[in-house]
């Protein structure tokens, strides 16, 4: 039997054994994803059927069902996803995991009752970040795995949002929802659910083809009583592509860390089951080292020996859920029973009992009967028997009473659902001559004279840079921490002159506004269809939509980034201090993968590194098939001169001789 807690246990589900597994080791709540629309398009999944299937299960013994639709959307989606919302309703999920800020605006208004939990892949880093998602309607989020326990505190401070927490599983090198890796080395998006995780080859910081993008599995279920009294609500297992051992395992291990008797036993198993190289708790203590490893030959040999005994763990029904009966038999009246459940009851009859002629019924004789629950996930809680005296009846009757309510009790009826219609995206079908804008690494860069409507320069520039160009900011996507260094940041500059922000994060967004502003949105901001770009100031839309994709969003002065070498990867522990430390780097550190091509690591007095593109987009002779409102560079290394020859190549539209990409503009994702 399993104690009531007040921490939630959330377990991973690919399949229905998966999700059993979940249930019986005593998970509170699980999360599941359709055949669509879900950040891991790579598992099993479950087709409807299956997730009504799934709902009834789960619900009957006490645990919650939270469906993922954790990927961004495009326009010719955003019918497909909304049946999947009024599918899973009707069959009872109890709540949606969403990424996209336009999906989660079209479910907040066609589903008012929907609860909307926030994604980790929301990238929301910052307390104003967390009050940007209460405000568009979300009443949880998923913390970012980045944080530290310090960090985890504040947001605790600011919000009184539920909090949840990955607590064990893989743990990705790049902060989530800001990784393009895969999507520009093979088309296979991390934001659409089909990461080929190219991140675990080798990328060498010192050229001697180690792993440093790989890090050690996450494991924080030692620190489950410091994450409660942190004010954290659940506690996520990662893992909808592994196996129901390996579920079975980690919500065991939670579970006795809730009740205070997890052992290093309990970790080994876990080890055992699934790791790279370990396990690594860097991020929460702040201590970021010895963090990377990689799955080696003894840790697969090593799931072998643990197998058989975790399949043990949900092998039988586990009696979860108390059940109390109130049991009637009077003479001249049908005998009834009202089982009661999950705040459910139901009621039955049974023929009129008859005079004993022998051995009449005891209430002892009947609560035997009635505790006889076998094989089913309940547990007796209280039994009320009202027996008149000298009474009979067969025990076949009373236990047919018994299956029949506990029978009852199970079904979960189809719900009534309260929506309005969706009203699709009207593509936009006029064509832009686009005009230009810029971000820059440094001031040196910006020619004297410029076609750009808008230009940037990172916050870390001199305020003087600021003055004498008219940039506005670009406010970094990693903020873990920072929010009041930003604040007193943007407050300098706001104070000599500077008006504009470019926000790639929905908490430096909030803030840059806050402060008065004019904010524009950024690439980060992952805006995929036109219900996303409606919400944002100029938006820069993703590039990981096609040109044509990215011409047909509705919304007004929308941009697509055109020149640059793109920021792959944005990460909070660096990989070239694998090798060497940052005296030694310079800031010039360079990670080489294994076809020798050299990826920039870009650094600065934020908590965040970034990964550059080792070739740039170049979309100049593209030009005449882009109808965007405006074009954005990217500029980064390249000097002066050599911006000013860029910007006449696109102002001529011409082809460019120099190694380049298109990047996903014309092959798209998955």
């Amino acid at each position: 039997m399993v104690k009531n807690m007040n921490l939630e246990i959330l377990a991973p589900c690919s399949d229905m054994p998966s999700l059993i597994s979940a249930v019986r080791c005593g998970a509170n709540a699980v999360y599941l994803g359709t055949k669509e629309l879900n950040a891991r398009r790579g598992a099993k999944n479950f087709d409807f059927d299956e997730l009504k299937e799934a709902v009834a299960y789960a619900h009957a013994r006490g645990v919650k069902v939270y469906v993922t639709l954790n990927t961004l959307v495009s326009d010719g989606e955003l019918e497909a996803a909304y049946g999947i919302v009024k599918t899973a309703l009707k069959c009872g999920a109890d709540a949606f995991i969403v990424q996209d800020l336009g999906l989660a605006k079209m479910i907040r208004e066609c589903f008012p009752k929907a609860k909307l939990h926030a994604s980790t892949q929301c990238s929301v880093n910052t307390p104003d970040g967390f009050a940007a998602l209460q405000k568009m309607g979300f009443s949880r989020a998923v913390l970012p795995r980045e944080m530290s326990l310090d960090e985890i505190k504040e947001i605790r401070r600011s919000t009184d949002m539920e909090l949840e927490i990955f607590v064990h599983g893989a743990l990705c090198m790049c902060v989530s929802g800001q990784c393009y890796l895969s999507a520009m080395l093979g088309s296979r998006s991390g934001n659409r659910g089909l990461c080929a995780q190219p991140c675990r080859l080798n990328f060498s910081a010192d050229g001697s083809n180690s792993c440093d993008l790989s890090l050690k599995d996450l494991s924080l279920i030692s620190h489950i009583k410091e994450i409660e009294n942190a004010g954290v609500i659940s506690l996520k297992i990662e893992g909808r592509m592994k196996r129901p051992e390996y579920v079975a395992a980690a919500v065991t291990a939670c579970k006795k860390a809730i009740e205070g008797a997890y052992s290093p036993a309990d970790e080994s198993v876990l080890k055992d089951v699934f790791s790279r190289s370990g396990f690594t708790d860097g991020y929460f203590t702040a201590k970021r080292t010895n963090m990377f490893g990689t799955r080696q030959k003894e840790d697969v040999i090593s799931a072998q020996g643990v197998l058989k005994d975790l399949t043990k763990l949900y092998e039988s029904e586990t009696p979860l859920v108390p059940i109390c009966f109130d049991f009637t038999c009077k003479a001249g009246e049908k005998m009834a029973l009202t089982a009661t459940a999950r705040g459910r009851s139901v009621t039955v009859t049974a023929d009129e009992p008859e005079k004993a002629l022998n051995k009449p019924m005891t209430k002892e004789s009947v609560a035997a009967r009635l505790s006889k629950l076998g094989s089913t996930q309940y547990y007796i809680d209280k039994i009320n028997i009202t027996l008149d005296d000298g009474l009979i009846s067969p025990a076949s009757v009373i236990n047919g009473m018994r299956r029949s309510a506990v029978e009852q009790l199970d079904k979960e009826g189809e719900g009534e659902i309260e929506c309005s219609a969706f009203v699709p995206v009207t593509p936009r079908n006029s064509a832009a001559s686009p005009y230009f804008t810029a971000r820059f690494e440094n001031a040196e860069q910006i020619p004297e004279e410029h076609e750009f409507r808008r230009i940037f320069l990172p916050i870390w520039c001199d305020t003087a840079d600021f003055v004498k160009t008219g940039a506005g900011v670009e406010i970094p996507r990693g903020l873990f921490g920072m929010e009041e260094k930003l604040k007193t940041r943007l407050t300098e500059l706001k104070e000599s002159g500077v008006t504009m922000a470019l926000c790639s994060n929905l908490g430096a967004y909030k803030t840059a506004e806050d402060l008065g502003f004019e904010v524009c949105g950024d690439y980060g901001l992952n805006i995929f269809n036109s219900l996303t770009a409606a919400q944002f100031n100029s938006p820069i839309l993703s590039f990981e939509l096609t040109l044509a994709q990215a011409n047909k969003i509705n919304a007004r002065d929308c941009g697509i980034i055109a020149y640059g070498k793109l920021p792959l990867m944005l990460t909070r522990n660096c990989p070239v201090k694998n090798h060497m430390s940052c005296a030694e780097c310079g800031k010039s550190g360079t990670l080489t993968d294994r076809k020798g091509y050299k990826f920039k690591v870009k650094c600065s007095s934020y908590p965040c590194v970034e990964i550059l593109n080792p070739v740039p987009l170049y979309l100049g002779d593209k030009m005449n098939d882009i109808y965007c409102d405006f074009v954005h560079f990217y500029f980064t290394d390249e000097p002066k001169c050599e911006i000013s020859h860029l910007v006449n190549m696109y102002k001529e539209r011409r082809n460019i001789s120099t190694n380049h990409t298109n990047g996903l503009y014309l092959r798209g994702v998955k």
